[in-house]
C-alpha cells in the first residue's frame, strides 16, 4: 500500500490510502474527501490556521505509521498531541472525532448508493463485514419456489405463521448522543442529495450550504453527556424510533412482502391479523442490575407508551377520516353510524368537529367514534401518569386490540361490499396493519430480573413462614415445595412480614403487573437463570401478586454450564402436568450470548449455543412443546453480533420453525431502525432469513466435524480461563492495559458497569469488558483460545488441518463463525495494543502483555491458513477499504487516549508543552471556560473531556462499543 508523504492535503491521503477503485463507480472515497474538506474548512474558520494544519499533520503521522506500523511514528505523535493545551487537545480529539463521524457518513451513502445501483456482486449488502449473499424478500420467495421446490401454497402458509418479535433494549452501548444522532442524519440526507441525478446548480449550491451548516451544528454540540440517563430518558430514546421510522416503516414493508407474494403467483394479501414483526422493549423493565429501574419507572413507560401510541393512532384515524369521504356502504356499517350520529357521545375536544360529520358520510361517523375513544385512551392515559388516577372512566376508553379493530374491520367489510376494495386496500389497510402490530401499548415491555432476587423473595417468605430458609434447600426440596403452593391456593405474603428494600422492590414489580393491563407486557425473563425452580418462583410470585394473565416466563441461560444444563432443566419442567398445563404448549427459552462468551470465550460459547439449541428443540419436540429461541446478541462479535442474515441461517436446523426473537440492543437500534431505507433493511433481513431456514434448513454437521468442533472447545475454554480466571496477573493487567475503570465516565447507560460493586473480572458486565479490549483495538475475548483449539487440532492429527477447511468450505455455522473472527482481525491492530502497554502496564507485567499479542498472531495466521485466504479481508474489498478509511483516526485517538490515560494515572508524566494554537481560545478566560466544561472532575483540566472523547470516536471508529 503507497505510503502518504507528508504535507499532503486529507483528500489525496485518503487517495492514497484507498487500494483502487474497487468498482467503477465506487463513490467512497469522493463521498469522504468533500465532507473532510468541508470540515476543514469550518475548521480553520472557527480556530485558525494553526489548528488546521496540526490536524493534518496529526493524521498524516497516522497514515504513516499505518503503512509501515512503524512503533516510532506512533511515539512521535504521541509527543506532538500530549505537549496540546487542554482546551486545544479537547478541540483535536473533537475534530478527529467528527471527521470520523464523517467518513462513517459517507460509507453509509456508498453502501446505499451500491444497493440503489445493485453494484454489489454478491446480492443486497449487510452488516458490516459481510458481503455474502442476502436476498430481499421477493428473492427469497422466488428462489424458496423456483429453485427448491417449495409450492407457492406452502410458502403463503409458512409466511402467515411466521413471528419474528425484535426487543429494543437499554444496553448502554450507544456513544453517540441523540442531538448528535438526527444531526448526523441531517448531513447523511444533504451527501445524499448532492449525488443526485438531475440536480440543479442551485440546488447543489443550497445543499452544499446546508451540509455545512449541519457539520458545524455537529461540530458545536458537546459530544459528552454531562449527566447519566434515566431509565425514562431510555426509554424515550428507543421510542422515538418507534415514532420516527417503524411506525411507517412496518406497513410499507408490508406492502412489499405482498409485492413478493405476487411475484410467485399467490393473490392474496398478507392477512393483517397475522402481524410477522412485532416488536418488545427492555427500556424501563430491565431491572437486572440497575437499581435506578423500580416499579414506579415501569409503570411510568407503561403509560408513556400508551400515550404515545394513542397518539400516533389519533393522527392516522384523523387522515382517514378525511380519505374515506364516500357515502355508498353495507347495511351494517350504515346502522351503526345511525346509531353513533343519533346518540351523539364524544368527547368535549371534539363535540364542535363531530356535528360537522354529515350522516351521508357514514365512514367518518364510525372512524369519528373510535378517534373519540382514543382520546380518551391517551387523556386517561395522562392523567395515570400525572397525577396517578383520573376522572375518564376506564368504559370510555378502548380496552383491547380487538375493541380497537372491530370498527376499523368493519370500515374495510363494507368497502370491500361496496365495490370499493381497492381504496380498502390503501391507508385503511395499513392502519389496521398499525394496530395489529402496535396494539395499544406501541411495544409490549418485557420485564427482566436476576433469578437471585427471586430467591431472596422466596427465602423471606419461608421464613416468616418459619418453615425454614428456602436459600439453603436443595433444588429438588425447593421444586417440591414450589409446586405444592401452585397447586395450592393458600396465601404466602402477609402485611406483617419483614422486607428488605430489595424484596420490596420485587415484589412492587409483580403489584405494577398486576396493576396495569395485560397487553403492556412480553414475557418476564430470569438472567443468571440456573435451575426449574427459578422459573416456578416467578410462577408462585405472579399468582400471590394477583396478576390476572400471567407473563409467559422465559429462563435465560447465559453461562456455559447454565447452557449445557438447559435441556435437562427444561424437560424437568416439560414433565410436570402443572407447567405442561400452564403453558399452553408454548415455551419462550433465551440464551446469552454475552456473558458465555465472557465466561468461556467466542468460540466455545459459540458451539455451546449451538448444541445447547439443538438439545432443547429435541427436549421441546418430545413432550409437543412449540419451542422459540430467544437470541440474546449484542452489537460486537465478543456478544453474539455480527450480519443478521448470516446469523439466522446459521443456526441449527429445526430451532427456529417460523418463530424467533432477538435482541437489538445499544448502537445497533441506530444501524437498524435510524434511517427509514435502514427500517426496511432490517424488517426484510429478519423476515427472509427466518422463512428460509425454517422451509430450508441449513445442513447438520457431519459427525466428524462436530467431534472435532468438541474437541477444540475444549481446548478453548481451558485456554482462555487459564487466562482471564487463573493467570494471577492477568485482573492488574487487564485494567492497566485497557481504559476499563474510565469506563462509568461516559455516562451511556443507566445501569452500573457491575452487577456486584466489588467483585472483579466474573461480576463485571458483558458490556464494559468488550468495551475496553475494542478500544485497545485488542478485542481479546474474541479470539483467545481460538489458536490454541486450532493448534492442538492439527497437532493431535495434521489431516485435521483439511478437515477445518472443510468444515469453513461446506458448515454455516463454522464459516460464519471464522468470517466473524477475520473480521475482528481486520479491525484489530496488536501494535497499538502495545502502545497501551508500553505506557500504562507495569513493568513486571509487560513480559504477559506481549506474551498475549504473540497468542494473537499465532491465531491470525491459523485463521487465514484455513479459511485459505491470503491476508485479511482479501474476498471483501468494499469492506477493507472502508476500514482503511478510518484507520489513521482511530490510531490518531488511540494515541491521544493512550497518552492522556498515562497523564490521568501518573501525575509525575513529564510533557512538553506548546504554545496555545487556536485563534478562538487565545483570550485565557476562553481557554479556561472550555478547559473547565466538567468541573467535578477529579483530573487536571481537560483531561477528563479529552479522554471521554477519545472513547467515543474510537468506539464510532470500530462501528462497535460493548
Amino acid at each position: 500500500m503507497a505510503t502518504p508523504a507528508p504535507g499532503h492535503s486529507i483528500d489525496a491521503q485518503l487517495r492514497l490510502l484507498a487500494p483502487g477503485k474497487v468498482s467503477e463507480d465506487d463513490k467512497l472515497v469522493e463521498y469522504d474527501a468533500l465532507l473532510i474538506d468541508r470540515f476543514l474548512d469550518m475548521l480553520q474558520d472557527l480556530h485558525g490556521p494553526s489548528i488546521r494544519e496540526f490536524v493534518q499533520e496529526s493524521y498524516e503521522l497516522a497514515a504513516q505509521y499505518e503503512g509501515g506500523h512503524d512503533a516510532a511514528r506512533l511515539s512521535e505523535l504521541g509527543t506532538r498531541l500530549t505537549g496540546l493545551a487542554p482546551a486545544d487537545a479537547i478541540v483535536v480529539a473533537s475534530s478527529i472525532s467528527n471527521m470520523l463521524n464523517l467518513t462513517n457518513l459517507a460509507e453509509e451513502v456508498q453502501i446505499a448508493h451500491r444497493r440503489r445501483n445493485k453494484q454489489n456482486q454478491h446480492g443486497d449488502f449487510t452488516d458490516e463485514g459481510s458481503a455474502i449473499t442476502e436476498s430481499d424478500i421477493e428473492e427469497t420467495l422466488k428462489r424458496l419456489v423456483n429453485e427448491l421446490g417449495k409450492s407457492k401454497e406452502e410458502v403463503f402458509e409458512a409466511l402467515k405463521s411466521q413471528t419474528v418479535d425484535l426487543v429494543l433494549t437499554a444496553h448502554p452501548t450507544q456513544s453517540i448522543r441523540r442531538s448528535l444522532l438526527q444531526k448526523h442524519a441531517r448531513i447523511r440526507n444533504c451527501l445524499t442529495q448532492l449525488y443526485a441525478k438531475d440536480i440543479s446548480e442551485d440546488d447543489k449550491k443550497e445543499l452544499d450550504e446546508a451540509l455545512q451548516r449541519e457539520i458545524q451544528a455537529a461540530f458545536r454540540t458537546d459530544e459528552i453527556r454531562r449527566a447519566q440517563p434515566t431509565p425514562q430518558d431510555e426509554m424515550r430514546a428507543g421510542m422515538s424510533y418507534l415514532q420516527e421510522t417503524i411506525w411507517k416503516g412496518v406497513p410499507k414493508f408490508l406492502r412489499r412482502v405482498d409485492t413478493a407474494l405476487k411475484s410467485i403467483g399467490i393473490d392474496e394479501r398478507l392477512p393483517y391479523k397475522t402481524p410477522i414483526i412485532q416488536f418488545c422493549s427492555w427500556m424501563g423493565g430491565d431491572r437486572d442490575g440497575n437499581p435506578r429501574v423500580t416499579p414506579e419507572v415501569t409503570r411510568d413507560v407503561c403509560l408513556l407508551a400508551r400515550m404515545i401510541a394513542a397518539n400516533l393512532y389519533i393522527a392516522e384515524i384523523e387522515e382517514l377520516m378525511f380519505e374515506l369521504s364516500m357515502w355508498r356502504c353495507s347495511p351494517e356499517l350504515k346502522a351503526r353510524a345511525e346509531e353513533l350520529h343519533s346518540s351523539s357521545k364524544t368527547t368535549k375536544h371534539y363535540i364542535e368537529f363531530w356535528k360537522q360529520i354529515p350522516i351521508n358520510e357514514p365512514y367518518r361517523v364510525v372512524l369519528g367514534a373510535v378517534r373519540d375513544k382514543l382520546y380518551n385512551t391517551r387523556e386517561r392515559s395522562l392523567h395515570l401518569l400525572t397525577a396517578g388516577s383520573s376522572t375518564i372512566s376506564e368504559e370510555s376508553t378502548i380496552k383491547s386490540v380487538e375493541e380497537f379493530l372491530e370498527p376499523l374491520e368493519l370500515c374495510y367489510q363494507s368497502l370491500c361490499a361496496s365495490g370499493d376494495k381497492t381504496i380498502a386496500d390503501g391507508s385503511l389497510l395499513d392502519f389496521l396493519r398499525q394496530v395489529s402490530t402496535f396494539g395499544l401499548s406501541l411495544v409490549k415491555l418485557d420485564i427482566r430480573q436476576e433469578s437471585d432476587r427471586h430467591t431472596e423473595v422466596i427465602d423471606t417468605i419461608t421464613t416468616h413462614l418459619g418453615i425454614g430458609s428456602y436459600r439453603s434447600w436443595s433444588e429438588e426440596k425447593r421444586v417440591e415445595w414450589l409446586l405444592s403452593e401452585l397447586r395450592g391456593k393458600r396465601p404466602l405474603l402477609t402485611h406483617d412480614m419483614p422486607m428488605s428494600e430489595e424484596v420490596a422492590d420485587a415484589i412492587g414489580t409483580f403489584r405494577v403487573l398486576a396493576e396495569l393491563p395485560a397487553d403492556n407486557f412480553g414475557p418476564y425473563i430470569i438472567s443468571m437463570c440456573t435451575a426449574p425452580s427459578d422459573v416456578l418462583a416467578v410462577e408462585l410470585l405472579q399468582r400471590e401478586c394477583h396478576i390476572k394473565k400471567p407473563l409467559p416466563v422465559v429462563p435465560l441461560f447465559e453461562r456455559l454450564a447454565d447452557l449445557q444444563n438447559a435441556p435437562g432443566s427444561m424437560e424437568l419442567l416439560f414433565s410436570v402436568d402443572w407447567y405442561k398445563e400452564r403453558i399452553n404448549g408454548k415455551q419462550q427459552v433465551m440464551i446469552g450470548y454475552s456473558d458465555s462468551g465472557k465466561d468461556a470465550g467466542r468460540l466455545s460459547a459459540a458451539w455451546q449455543l449451538y448444541r445447547a439449541q439443538e438439545d432443547l428443540a429435541k427436549v421441546a419436540k418430545k413432550y409437543g412443546v412449540k419451542l422459540t429461541m430467544f437470541h440474546g446478541r449484542g452489537g460486537t462479535v465478543g456478544r453474539g453480533g455480527g450480519p443478521t442474515h448470516l446469523a439466522i441461517l446459521s443456526q441449527p436446523p429445526d430451532t427456529i420453525n417460523g418463530s424467533i426473537r432477538v435482541t437489538i440492543q445499544g448502537e445497533v437500534i441506530e444501524y437498524s431502525f435510524g434511517e427509514e431505507h435502514l427500517c426496511f433493511k432490517t424488517l426484510q433481513r429478519f423476515t427472509a432469513a427466518t422463512l428460509e431456514h425454517g422451509m430450508h434448513p441449513p445442513v447438520s454437521p457431519k459427525p466428524e466435524w462436530r467431534a472435532l468442533m468438541e474437541e477444540m472447545a475444549v481446548v478453548a475454554t481451558e485456554e482462555y480461563r487459564s487466562v482471564v480466571f487463573r493467570e494471577p496477573r492477568f485482573v492488574e493487567y487487564f485494567r492497566s492495559a485497557t481504559p476499563e475503570t474510565e469506563y462509568g465516565k461516559m455516562n451511556i447507560g443507566s445501569r452500573p458497569a457491575k452487577r456486584k460493586p466489588k467483585g472483579g473480572i466474573e461480576s463485571l458486565r458483558a458490556i464494559p469488558w468488550i468495551f475496553s479490549w475494542t478500544q485497545t483495538r485488542f478485542h481479546l475475548p474474541v479470539w483467545l483460545g481460538v489458536g490454541a483449539a486450532f493448534q492442538a487440532a492439527i497437532k493431535k492429527d495434521s489431516k485435521n488441518l483439511n478437515l477445518l477447511k472443510e468444515m469453513y468450505k461446506e458448515w454455516p455455522f463454522f464459516r460464519v463463525t471464522l468470517d466473524l473472527l477475520e473480521m475482528v482481525f481486520a479491525k484489530g491492530n496488536p501494535g497499538i495494543a502495545g502502545l497501551y502497554d508500553n505506557l500504562l502496564v507495569a513493568d513486571e507485567l509487560k513480559p504477559f502483555g506481549e506474551q498475549l499479542r504473540n497468542k494473537y498472531v499465532e491465531t491470525e495466521k491459523l485463521l487465514l491458513e484455513i479459511a485459505g485466504h491470503k491476508e485479511i479481508l482479501e474476498g471483501d474489498p468494499y469492506l477493507k477499504q472502508r476500514l482503511r478509511l478510518r484507520d489513521p483516526y482511530i490510531t490518531t485517538l488511540n494515541v491521544l487516549q493512550a497518552y492522556t490515560l498515562k497523564r490521568i494515572r501518573d501525575p509525575s508524566f513529564k510533557v512538553t508543552s506548546q504554545p496555545p494554537l487556536s485563534k478562538e481560545f487565545a483570550d485565557e478566560n476562553q481557554r479556561a471556560d472550555l478547559e473547565k466544561l466538567n468541573p467535578a472532575s477529579e483530573y487536571a483540566p481537560g483531561l477528563e473531556d479529552t479522554l471521554i472523547i477519545t472513547m467515543k470516536g474510537i468506539a464510532a471508529g470500530m462501528q462497535n462499543t460493548g
